[in-house]
């Protein structure tokens, strides 16, 4: 997701990143694409999901909330080796060189991971977790030998989130995120408790909820409210 960052407006840059199973980010700013030049803008979606029940006969319908779907964000980024551009020289990779180096960052698929890599997307005050949707390269000035000197390339970025911050920006306060849990023989609170909200330490909450004076005394077949997280 993107989030505000101090500090002075520098060139985009993309870097890979590591996610623990906690959720955990950790960027590897040794694997990482600078674009020299910026994009001129740059779209940043957000998007709702909802569930729709028609009774038969019925008129109308009713929406559900369903949850908060994943933050994209999209732009395009120019890659100039023509010599128009300040800053670039003969040492300048050319352009098929910094496409290839740009996949290795947002596209090369992961042998160890089984996926390609999450990355953040850094520019100015502006940060981005995510992992890329689309890519594609448009190809639009050329040497007489056929290699492409500019390329406009078309960036998509699906945002990230840790299951733990799926879960809280899902509203788990909404009456529909409500649990009914029937009890079945080897359970407990706290394993119940985890396996509704992967956190087991709810249990005495839940206890209160459905008045139990001892936390440890649940019954096969009894029915458990486990409320939304708040």
């Amino acid at each position: 997701m993107f989030a505000a960052r101090s500090g002075k407006k520098d060139k985009l840059i993309i870097s890979t990143c590591s996610v623990d199973s906690s959720g955990n980010i950790k960027v590897d700013k040794n694997k990482s694409f600078t674009f020299m030049l910026n994009p001129s803008e740059y779209n940043h979606s957000y998007a709702i999901a909802y569930s729709r029940k028609e009774a038969i006969g019925q008129s109308g319908s009713d929406t559900r909330f369903g949850g908060v779907k994943p933050e994209k964000l999209n732009f395009n980024a120019l890659i100039d080796c023509s010599g128009a551009v300040s800053g670039t020289d003969a040492n300048t990779p050319d352009v098929k060189t910094q496409i290839k180096a740009l996949k290795d960052i947002v596209y090369k698929y992961d042998g160890d991971k089984h996926e390609p890599s999450h990355v953040r997307v850094l520019w100015g005050s502006q940060i981005f977790f995510g992992r890329l949707e689309s890519m594609a390269v448009d190809n639009t000035m050329f040497k007489p030998s056929g290699e492409p000197l500019r390329a406009k390339v078309q960036l998509g970025f699906i945002g990230f989130m840790s299951k733990e911050e799926e879960a809280l920006r899902a509203n788990r306060s909404s009456p529909d995120m409500s649990h009914l849990v029937e009890v079945k023989a080897g359970d407990t609170l706290p394993l119940l408790c985890y396996r509704v909200y992967k956190d087991s330490s709810y249990y005495l909450e839940v206890a209160r909820i459905n008045n139990m004076t001892d936390f440890r005394d649940i019954k096969s077949g009894s029915k458990l409210l486990f409320p939304p997280l708040r």
